[in-house]
Formats: structure tokens, C-alpha cells, sequence
């Protein structure tokens, strides 16, 4: 901000407006500069407006660094608990019991009930018993 005040106050020599051009507003400062601060009376009222025009300026320039900052996500998207248990089947030959889907994917009962549910309306497994055991189990198309 005191860059701002030592531009301004070179309007006593003649040069207005170049605290304009500090804070980001190129043609008001070249208006000031050719009008020698609109007959001061623009360049007076600056030296209150000085504030709040670095403020706005600093604001602007870090967002629009921060934004210019910001590398894109070029990694996996995180994997939904579906595609986690999609992954699961498919690492085990597509078929899996509900003990089994809780084991590999670390969820708790309640949540492995209602993800073999959405598998099955989705269509992405079939109910079955097993042949030998009669268990329960789920056969998943991957």
C-alpha cells in the first residue's frame, strides 16, 4: 500500500494517476495522467480509495494465481464402494458370498447388504446357491 501512496504523491510534481496503474487500472491512470488527475480533484478522492484499490487488486491477483496453481487431477478418479466391489469379483473369479465382499472390501455388514442389493438391481450380479454347500452366493458379470 505504500507503493501505492508514494505513486500518488508524485501527483505534486505532475504525474497523476500512476497509483492507477499499480492497482490494475492502466486506462483510468492514462485519464489522470493526460487530465493531471482530472484537475486534482479525481487524484484527491484517490488518496482515500487507495485502500480498498490494493485490496481488490492483491484479491484479484491471488486468485488468479492460486487458480493458475492448481495442477488437473490426472489420477484415478477415488474408487465408489460399486467399483470396489467390482474390482473384488473380479480378482476372484466373479463369484463372492456376502462374507467374502465384507472381508475384501473392508465394509461393515449393513453396507455389503445394501451394495450386493444395488449390484443386483443394476444388474451387475445374480443371486445363486452354491451346488455343493447352499450358500449363498453372488455371480458377478466382469
Amino acid at each position: 500500500m505504500a507503493v501505492a501512496y508514494l505513486l500518488w504523491s508524485l501527483s505534486f510534481i505532475g504525474l497523476c494517476g500512476l497509483q492507477r496503474f499499480y492497482v490494475g487500472q492502466p486506462l483510468v491512470g492514462l485519464l489522470y495522467l493526460v487530465t493531471f488527475g482530472v484537475c486534482g480533484v479525481a487524484q484527491f478522492i484517490d488518496l482515500f480509495l487507495i485502500p480498498g484499490l490494493v485490496d481488490r487488486h492483491k484479491t484479484y491477483l491471488r486468485g488468479r494465481y492460486l487458480t493458475a496453481e492448481k495442477e488437473p487431477n490426472l489420477g484415478p478418479a477415488p474408487a465408489t464402494p460399486i467399483h470396489r466391489l467390482l474390482q473384488v469379483a473380479k480378482e476372484h473369479g466373479g463369484v463372492l458370498s456376502a462374507a467374502q465382499v465384507a472381508l475384501y472390501t473392508h465394509l461393515d455388514p449393513q453396507t455389503v447388504e445394501e451394495l450386493l442389493f444395488e449390484a443386483q438391481r443394476l444388474g451387475y450380479a445374480t443371486v445363486f446357491n452354491d451346488p455343493e454347500t447352499g450358500a449363498v452366493r453372488y455371480r458377478f458379470d466382469v
